[in-house]
């Protein structure tokens, strides 16, 4: 095989049709621009879907990368490993949580949390029919634990019965909230800004609201940030702008920076009250390799002052939206906090987003008619202009 044509025609061939892939080969990145294989230079503002927060051919962060597989890529969670110890020390440094485990990916991180929640409840009073709230129009995950935690039935209904024991309130609406609140409620999970659902963040009212309640009725709270934790949102957690804490925290995406890797991370008290030996475990989780990543990656977000980037471009990024809102009548409305935007149009966006593609640009979509922008974190001005010229192009044709 030579012809990008060639390999897409190989992949229809031998992979399981899961994905609607655009008609690309990508081959190679540099900083915030990737290549296919007959060298197209794209502008990213996906970043593998909130991924690759450092951008491409971080030199720093693949010699790490380097290091540590000529040392040890993976041994048994029977057996400690440097990488593993000092990547949790750093997470919970910049998250403020107090316990950590390593798992492979933000749903298996969701499966860890909503386990974690129900054997708490468990151990206080031995019933096993405990509820667990989540959100309509959320997104947690294609795994079944995740998936019955996940708002929106399109992608649910074909793979029922699900877990069970899950019921669903509006997200900002704390009266919806607390109607589905009984004596088996053993937790409240939301993400802090819906991804998936269509760029929504959560209100600071709504969100002390549902943390208290949690307090008082010793509810668990589980905030997902898996998409828009890890610096996005110009904070390293996005509750973190809220003056809260979680018990329960998942993250994933950029705290890897594309080694799969996630964690879930919870506060002393459910530490202790909840899963102990035996109850919870991974092969690869919590892996030297992995683990390397992280490290380095929360190096470099220190060493290269991203939060303090992503407050600036954010900014920039939301006043140039803002100016297409108001340009053009097909956009309703931009929403978002940081590096984690969306455009609402008033029409399907897949047209408009293919388009883009043609012309060197990669972007995504959250829901049919939203366009996401969820770019490296180490883009500037310089990009955001650069990518609205091009959206703008798209828009007039």
């Amino acid at each position: 095989m030579e012809t990008m044509k060639e390999y897409i025609d190989q992949a229809e061939k031998d992979l399981l049709h899961t994905y609607n892939r655009y008609q690309v080969v990508l081959d190679r990145g540099d900083g915030v621009y990737l290549y296919d294989m007959e060298g197209k230079k794209y502008l990213d503002f996906c970043a593998g879907i909130a991924v690759f927060a450092l951008g491409y051919h971080n030199e720093k962060y693949n010699a790490a990368l380097k290091e540590q597989i000529d040392k040890l890529i993976h041994t048994s969670n029977y057996y400690y490993n440097v990488p593993a110890i000092s990547a949790a020390k750093k997470l919970k440094k910049v998250s403020g949580m107090d316990r950590v485990f390593f798992t492979n990916s933000g749903a298996e991180a969701v499966e860890g949390a909503i386990k974690a929640a129900r054997k708490y409840a468990y151990l206080k009073d031995g019933r096993t029919d405990h509820e667990i709230i989540a959100m309509e129009h959320s997104f947690h995950g294609r795994t079944m634990g995740a998936l019955s935690v996940t708002g929106n039935p399109k992608y649910r209904e074909a793979f029922e019965p699900m877990i069970g024991n899950i019921k669903f309130a509006a997200l900002n609406d704390f009266e919806s909230v607390l109607s589905k609140v009984t004596d088996k409620t053993c937790a409240i999970l939301f993400e802090t800004v819906q991804g998936e659902g269509g760029i929504f963040p959560a209100e600071e009212a709504f969100m002390k609201q549902v943390k208290e309640l949690c307090r008082e009725r010793d509810i668990l709270l589980i905030l997902d940030e898996i998409q828009c934790g890890m610096g996005r949102t110009g904070a390293y957690f996005a509750f973190q702008r809220y003056g809260i804490k979680p018990d329960i925290m998942t993250t994933a995406k950029a705290l890897g920076c594309g080694v799969p890797v996630g964690a879930f991370l919870t506060t002393e008290k459910v530490a202790q009250h909840s899963l102990t030996s035996g109850d919870h475990g991974t092969t690869y989780g919590g892996n030297p390799l992995a683990c390397a990543a992280i490290n380095v990656v929360l190096d470099l977000f220190e060493e290269n002052h991203i939060i303090d980037n992503v407050k600036e471009t954010g900014d920039y990024l939301a006043q140039k939206l803002d100016e297409l809102a108001v340009r053009y009548d097909s956009i309703e409305t931009r929403r978002g906090i940081g590096l984690m935007q969306g455009l609402v149009f008033r029409r399907p966006v897949g047209g408009i987003i293919q388009a883009a593609l043609d012309k060197g640009l990669i972007l995504i979509n959250a829901g049919p008619n939203i366009i996401r922008f969820v770019p490296p974190l180490v883009i500037g001005r310089e990009h955001v202009d650069e990518m609205i010229a091009i959206l703008q192009s798209c828009l007039e044709q």
